[in-house]
């Protein structure tokens, strides 16, 4: 051997000493700054991509595209305008029963004059229901409700099998309701327009309901499809409701179990905007809110899709829910969709018999509303093992590798990993823990919902910790191991193995829960899976951070998708955390949901960060962020989370007047102030110091341990569920209330068996009235007039919730109760009649004390009367 050929062995030599490879290694690493700006891309990507995407919504046509066949948003928002200006339309009042029944019939009437009689018939009808039904632990009855029907049939149809869209005109008090649900309601009538007056022709009718009663405990569309005439021969419903205003509305339900729904949806849908996510979400019970789709499914065992408004929630069911807040394109991106899907569904061969499609549940979602993807939960199974199954295999063969090619067994590097492993689970407890740290902290000084109007400081108080406690286990790791055959490229590729091991383990378990929101995890995965494929079938997997290039490319697609996924929820969800309640702390649920997207999203990616010199610098910058965020969501205006009109504190409180009748007729009690029912976590605490004289005001819990249903007229399910949480504010002057319910003992009789009394009464009352029942112990209810398997299915104190529409006729009901001594000359039950004046405003002092209130609180008030008798 020569003696240049011996000096370049010399140098290979010397340079593959484990000191010199250290020192390669550490040069090959990227400075700090550099790994800053590598977070910043992608912040700057979901920015600059994710968000725009996220709002982006179609050019809205105008009347001078009628020639297009297409829905034309312009008139539809004019239809919006006049069904706004009605103003509130709560169930009972003119403005429902009355007024907006004539706007719709109005406009029925101009579709009616411009329709194709050569192509279709068109019937309208206007259904008056009455009747009652089990939800909320409560009997919902209901009198003279009404519905808009239309039906629209081709001529010379032969099909029996109909396609039902609904949505409801009514709304909460003071909302004139242009989001919830008058965006919806002039859908229906534009896509009715357009289907009637195009030669485009359809198989099965279709029934478009406009229903008078969805706020009030959803009676209308229980009164359609319990009782109207064309009821039986609906086979599909398309439902359309909001919990928002303005932006894209999401299909949040499907089937159920009839996977060519969501196919259906795929194939048509214009602007998909849907997850898996949210149907098992809403299905929790986590959402404060419930849509006529559930009645469809429960009382006529439909089928179909529940669609819902989700943007800007918070303006629903207050004043603002207004038509300036919603766009023209919003209106065109609903339509669209709709007119699509009207059009596929009542063209469906599969209505002719729904029972014999194939069945089963769907995992589908869309891909930044560009695309969506859809496949069978049986497949799904099968891709979520094999994808699991195919990433731990991957990641041994690279252990293998990574063995071969440092010089060490199989075993050293195995042992490596698995301490990896364990200190991954703790990354991720720590990614999840430390933004709950948070949380916890803010809600013991009372400072939860600091994000509630500002959006962006849950990146400093929530994401920023994420990532701080997701890598800091790797980071500590790194620094302070001392393997000197296993390189620091290689070390860092077992790291994200580790994360790639949980999720996969993940995967596996939510799979076998029946978890299809699995998805996330599975899709996730395979984005790792694809480089490090790619990888070990090159020489990037040996050579260095060289593997990290491929990681980088391919990671863009999940990172784009998931952020986008949970900035859904975050938009959806954090409106509703202003109506969660008092025991609640809904930054667990906020803070949960961005840590996971942040995982999700980032998990792979910000682990790279330890490529850098100096990676602490990152810690400490992400520690900085977090700790002036804290500082400003905690001791500056900007963390307070409300703003008058757009994000108000909801402020719902009756002004009450209460009276206790004793069994022999006497008053035991008559006093008057404002019960409320605040909804969210900070309660009373943000009006204190404001003009609102709240002094006086306690809770309501001694009272609901003393009284049936603490002896307040709680208005419906919400109130009662919440009552212990409810705080009186007490007055001198009483309440003054339109009028006062009359409640007539018409009869007490006797029956045959001397066991059995039966009470007649007759009630006048005014149009949401409450019935509180209550036996003594050793009284039993053995009938009475309304849904007797109520006091089967639930012990007293029992609640009747009953409403009426345009006939105002008095209640008539009566009782049997069973006693086994017979003695029926003593007292045997309380009644409570809840009645809620909704149409009014109140007294003088009741309306002096609305107008005390800050202009950042939406308050909804009316007078409601207690009269508790007993018999």
């Amino acid at each position: 051997m020569g003696d240049k050929e011996q000096l370049i062995l010399d140098e290979r030599v010397e340079s593959a000493s484990p000191k010199n490879a250290k020192k390669q290694e550490k040069d090959s690493k990227i400075p700090w700054f550099m790994a800053s700006g590598f977070l910043l891309f992608w912040a700057l990507l979901f920015f600059s991509v994710v968000m725009p995407l996220f709002y982006r919504l179609p050019a809205a046509l105008t009347i001078e595209d009628i020639s297009k066949g297409g829905f034309i948003a312009e008139r539809a928002q004019a239809n919006l305008y006049d069904f706004a200006n009605i103003g509130t339309k709560v169930v009972g009042s003119d403005g429902n029963e009355n007024k907006t029944v004539k706007f719709l019939l109005k406009e029925l009437a101009l579709i009616e004059d411009q329709l194709l009689d050569d192509y279709f018939d068109i019937e309208i009808d206007v259904q008056i229901a009455s009747g009652s039904y089990i939800k909320w632990e409560l009997v919902n009855m209901y009198q003279a409700v009404q519905n808009i029907v239309v039906k629209l049939t081709p001529k010379n149809c032969t099909s029996e099998n109909y396609l039902l869209v609904n949505s409801h005109f009514d709304s909460q008090p003071t909302s004139p309701s242009a989001g919830d649900a008058g965006h919806m309601v002039v859908t229906i009538l534009e896509v009715l327009r357009v289907i009637a007056t195009t030669k485009q022709t359809f198989e099965h009718p279709i029934i478009f309901l406009i229903n008078g009663s969805e706020e009030n405990s959803l009676q209308a569309s229980h009164g359609f499809i319990s009782q109207h005439k064309w009821a039986p021969f609906c086979k599909v419903v398309i439902n359309l409701d909001a919990a928002g205003s303005g932006g894209r509305e999401i299909l949040f339900q499907t089937g159920p179990n009839n996977p060519w729904l969501v196919d259906y949806y795929k194939q048509n849908a214009k602007h998909p905007f849907s997850t898996t996510m949210a149907e098992e979400i809403f299905q929790t019970g986590l959402i404060p809110s419930d849509t006529d789709f559930g009645i469809f499914r429960t009382y006529g065992k439909l089928i179909g899709l529940d669609i819902g408004q989700c943007f800007n929630g918070y303006v629903y069911h207050t004043r603002y829910d207004r038509v300036d807040v919603i766009p023209r394109a919003s209106l065109q991106n609903t339509g669209d969709n709709v007119l699509a899907l009207v059009r596929a569904f009542s063209n469906a061969t599969e209505l002719h018999d729904t029972t014999a499609n194939p069945s089963g549940n769907t995992i589908f979602f869309d891909v930044l509303g560009l695309y969506f993807i859809s496949y069978s939960e049986s497949n799904g199974i099968i891709f979520n093992y094999a994808v699991a199954g195919t990433t731990i295999v991957l990641i041994f063969v690279s252990l293998l590798r990574t063995a071969s090619s440092s010089n060490v067994s199989a075993g050293h590097v195995v042992g490596w990993f698995i301490l990896i492993i364990v200190l991954q689970v703790i990354a991720l407890l720590l990614g999840l823990g430390l933004p709950v740290v948070v949380t916890y902290l803010f809600d013991m000084y009372g400072l939860s919902l600091t994000y509630y109007s500002t959006p962006a400081l849950l990146i400093g108080l929530y994401v920023c910790p994420t990532l701080i406690g997701f890598s800091l286990p790797s980071f500590v790791y790194l620094k302070l191991q001392r393997d000197e055959k296993i390189s620091f490229a290689k070390q860092l590729q077992l790291v994200l193995h580790g994360h790639a091991t949980i999720l996969a383990i993940l995967g596996i378990g939510l799979t076998l829960y029946g978890l299809r929101t699995t998805y996330v995890v599975t899709w996730t995965l395979l984005f790792y899976v694809i480089p490090l494929a790619i990888n070990l079938l090159t020489t990037l997997h040996d050579r260095g951070f060289a593997w990290t290039a491929v990681l980088k490319v391919v990671q863009v697609i999940p990172f784009l998708y998931n952020s986008y996924l949970f900035y859904t929820f975050i938009v959806v969800l954090t409106p509703m955390m202003g109506r969660f309640g008092l025991s609640t702390n809904p930054d667990l649920i906020v803070s949960a949901l961005t840590a996971l997207g942040t995982i999700f999203s980032l998990g792979f990616l910000v682990l790279l960060v330890h490529m850098s010199r100096r990676s602490s610098l990152i810690f400490l910058g992400l520690l900085a962020v977090t700790a002036l965020t804290v500082y400003i969501a905690s001791s500056t205006q900007i963390g307070f989370p409300y703003r008058p009109k757009t994000n108000v504190q909801r402020v719902p409180y009756l002004q009450v007047r209460r009276v206790f009748y004793e069994y022999d007729g006497t008053v035991s009690k008559d006093e008057s102030g404002y019960l409320f029912n605040f909804q969210d976590r900070r309660g009373a605490a943000p009006l204190k110091g404001t003009k609102v004289n709240l002094t006086g005001l306690v809770s309501m819990a001694s009272d609901c341990e003393k009284h049936m249903l603490c002896g307040v007229p709680l208005y419906d399910h919400r109130w009662v569920e919440s009552r212990e949480n409810g705080m009186w504010l007490p007055r001198e002057q009483p309440v003054e209330t339109p009028s006062v319910p009359v409640l007539e003992l018409l009869s007490k009789t006797v029956l045959p068996n001397n066991k059995t009394v039966r009470f007649e009464f007759n009630l006048t009352c005014p149009d949401h009235t409450s019935l509180f029942i209550q036996p003594y112990d050793d009284v039993t209810v053995s009938n009475w007039s309304f849904l007797l398997s109520y006091t089967v299915q639930y012990t007293p104190p029992y609640h009747i919730y009953f409403s009426y529409g345009i006939d105002n006729a008095p209640l008539n009901f009566f009782m049997e109760l069973t006693k086994s001594d017979g003695d029926f000359d003593v007292p045997l039950f309380q009644l409570g009649i809840s009645a809620q004046y909704m149409h009014t405003e109140g007294d003088d002092l009741s309306r002096k004390f609305a107008a005390s209130f800050p202009s950042y609180a939406a308050i909804v008030q009316w007078p409601a009367i207690y009269q508790r008798y007993i018999y």
